[in-house]
Parts: structure tokens; sequence; C-alpha cells
């Protein structure tokens, strides 16, 4: 007989951090799940930590491949799941979970039906666990049967691993993870919130994302790395080519939609990044933002306010020495705020 709960853990490289991620697995109060843990060519220690897991406990099992990045090593994990399973899920392997988590998410689903569930994360680091801005706003309050449509936030809800999806919407979707590049998981969870016809929304935190420290930063936590801007706007526009795909007219309202937070939200991440990065990352910056911004349509730059007018009709012009000296005063006007609130 199938378990109810699908996991996949795609390990690269974890020693550091592994065996506390499998431990907390482990500790599930939520016990009928399977584990597939895809080691995508590690050289370090990791399919030892990951082999000793499997042969100590039945649910856990190892799938090999070569080193293909993390969208790659989830969808082969998605292939490798046992047939007839209910739920789904994805873990990263250097992050840890609450130990009610899966038994909160999955009585959750069972009790209202919705396509997948979603909950809050904490940012772990070595002094603790500490709230994750990034899912502050979608996540105030339990929400349950809502959906994008009723909390136009959740388009922020772009990570993968706070989930838990009713299989078969996941199956039916048909939507994998992009191979090859980071910020691999707005193209999928984005999707998939538009898509759902209902979702449940906890403020009960069910993850725990980790900060890496002392020189192990991943590589989307080097804020002035060029493939990190290149990579991030890649991933918004499969997000927009998924959207221009859709014959259904709502999808019109949502791209529209979608476009707004690209330019109020997520391309401003970069702004704080760019006085600070070298020419490649300044270049990077330029050209892929630029790029994106025309696809967007100039014309959505009228209804933005008059900062973020001017850093767009900056990076467009590629003024960037301009955009930079910009870029700075904004910098200490808020340090100013900062210092003076405090």
């Amino acid at each position: 007989m199938a378990p109810r709960l699908s996991l996949v853990v795609p390990v690269y490289n974890v020693e550091r951090y592994l065996q506390e991620c499998l431990d907390s697995i482990a500790a599930q109060t939520f016990t009928d799940f399977e584990c597939v843990m895809v080691d995508d060519g590690s050289t370090d220690t990791s399919p030892a930590i990951a082999d000793a897991y499997a042969a100590k406990d039945s649910r856990f099992r190892v799938v090999r491949q070569q080193n293909k990045g993390l969208g790659a090593a989830r969808n082969t994990g998605w292939r490798h799941l046992t047939d007839g399973t209910e739920y789904l899920a994805f873990v990263d392997s250097d992050d840890t979970l609450p130990p009610g988590a899966y038994q909160l998410m999955v009585d959750t689903l069972d009790r209202t039906g919705s396509d997948f569930c979603t909950g809050k994360a904490l940012r772990l680091r070595s002094d603790g666990l500490h709230p994750s801005h990034a899912h502050r706003k979608p996540f105030e309050q339990t929400r349950l049967r809502t959906s994008i449509q009723e909390i136009p936030s959740l388009v922020t809800d772009r990570t993968a691993w706070n989930k838990v999806y009713r299989r078969s919407f996941f199956d039916t979707a048909g939507i994998l993870y992009p191979e090859g590049i980071l910020y691999e998981d707005a193209p999928v969870s984005v999707p998939h919130h538009y898509l759902a016809k209902s979702v449940d929304v906890l403020s009960e935190p069910i993850y725990h994302w980790r900060i890496r420290e002392d020189g192990d930063r991943s590589i989307t936590q080097q804020k002035s790395d060029p493939k990190g801007v290149v990579d991030r706007v890649k991933s918004m526009e499969l997000v927009r080519a998924w959207l221009l795909e859709q014959t259904d007219p709502k999808f019109r309202d949502h791209l529209r939609s979608y476009d707004r937070n690209c330019l109020v939200e997520e391309i401003p991440m970069f702004f704080w990044s760019v006085p600070d990065g070298d020419r490649t990352f300044r270049a990077a910056y330029q050209e892929h933002v630029a790029r994106l911004v025309d696809a967007i349509g100039t014309e959505q730059l009228a209804a933005l306010n008059g900062q973020l007018r001017l850093k767009y009709q900056l990076t467009l012009a590629n003024r960037m020495h301009r955009f930079v000296a910009v870029q700075r005063l904004h910098r200490l006007a808020r340090r100013t705020r900062q210092a003076a609130r405090r």
C-alpha cells in the first residue's frame, strides 16, 4: 500500500546540514510518508549520509544522477515517486521542519479538499529562528479554501518547500521545475496559485529556511553574483511566458497583476545590490532588467511612484553611473530614517 505523502529532497554537497534536515523529517508526527533523496552528483560525504538513513529507515531511499542542478533533481525525485501517493512536498536539504508541519498540512487538506496547502517559513540562523520577510504578508492570518484572487499577495509565495500539494493537482498541472537556472521555484509555484481552485494558507510556521553563514553561503544569497540577476529575470520571464500561453481571458488580468508585482516588488530587490556590484554585475542587471521591462511595456511605468520611474528610466537608458548615484542617495536616506526611528 502506498504511503499518503511523498517527499522529494534534492541533495548536493550539504554534508554540514543534511543530517539535521533528515532528522527533522524522520521526527515528523505524520509518519505515513516516503522520502526520495536525489543525490545530484555530490562530491562530499552527503551520499554516505543519505545511504545511512536509507539503511536504517525504510521510508527513505536514494536516487542518484549526475549533477544537473536543483530543478532537475526535484523533477527526478518526482519521477521516482511511488504510484498512488496522495500528497507531495519538496524539502531543500539544508533546511529543517518543525515536528508537526506535515501533520498540520495533511490534516488541513483532508478537511478542506483544497489543491494545496502553503504555510509560513522562518529563517534559520546559527543563533536561532527569525521572521522571514518574504513570507510575512501572505501569511498574516490563516485562511482556508482561499485563492490568489482573494489574497493577491500570494503572488510572492514563490518557494517550493513551504507547500504540500494534492498529488493529483500537481501531476495534472504538468508544470515541472526549469532546469539549469537559479530561482526555479517561481515558474512552478506562481502558475500553481493561478490554477488552483482553492488553497489553504497557514499562519503557523511550517518550515525553517536556512541562511548559510561563515563563508558557506549559497549562490542565491550572494547578492552581487551576475548569475543571480540573470536567472531571476529568466524566472520572471518563464512565469510571464506561461501566463501568455493561457487562452482563458482571466489570465490577462493575472498577467497585469503579475507584471505590476515584478515592477513594484521583485525587480527592485536588485536595486540595492547594484552600487556594490562590479562592472559585470551592473552590465548583467542593465541588459536583463531592461529586456524584461520592455517586454512588460514601458507604458506601465506611468503608474509607479516617481522614485521607481526614475530608476527604470535610467536602467532603460543604460545610465548606470547615474543609477548608482541615485541608489546610494536612496540608501543614505533610508539609513537616516532608520536612525531617526531608533
